[in-house]
């Protein structure tokens, strides 16, 4: 009896394979992206470009799986969007779009909803530092995004982890409003 079982594992293995690689460079990719913003925090910014250099040739080697694993892709693009979009607001004072990161909507979407606790971050070293105008604009910035990202409500199986990203930033939000404020 042939059933093409062997056909079958061959597939498979070569599916697992894939999935080995992308785990892998997952990690070092994530690793890379919060680095990065560590770095942008401590003022380092050339130190956190060349960690988003780390990211990009990971993201490089594993993106011809990204129709074969998106949800393990649309984390680890996530994490990278989030720290182009820090790195952004700090250096030019502005949010990228999807498109000019080259990113999907759902992780960019979620990326952004991330880079939110980033902006509070770097709005308190404002205010700690004696620069409320600078404080300002990242609050700002904060706002626009929740802002801009209020009216999207579909569920959780298009748009995964969105609804619970977006009432953390609202409570981001508030908190940075109370501090600015106070």
């Amino acid at each position: 009896m042939e059933l093409g079982i062997k056909e079958i594992e061959k597939t498979l293995m070569k599916k697992e394979m894939g999935m080995d690689s992308v785990l892998s460079k997952n990690r070092i990719i994530i690793r890379a992206c919060s680095n990065s913003i560590k770095a942008m925090h401590a003022k380092k910014i050339k130190e956190a470009k060349e960690y988003l250099k780390e990211a990009e040739k990971g993201l490089k080697d594993i993106r011809k799986y990204q129709t074969a694993f998106p949800a393990q892709l649309n984390h680890v693009l996530q994490e990278y969007a989030e720290a182009r979009i820090v790195l952004s607001a700090v250096e030019k004072g502005k949010i990228p779009s999807f498109r000019e990161l080259g990113i999907g909507e759902i992780p960019y979407l979620n990326g952004l909803l991330d880079a939110v606790g980033e902006l509070k971050r770097e709005m308190y070293e404002s205010l700690r530092h004696g620069k409320k105008k600078k404080a300002e604009k990242y609050f700002s910035m904060m706002e626009a995004i929740y802002d801009e990202l209020l009216p999207l409500r579909f569920s959780n199986s298009v748009l995964p982890e969105f609804r619970r990203k977006q009432d953390v930033a609202r409570i981001q939000i508030e908190q940075a409003r109370g501090e600015l404020l106070g």
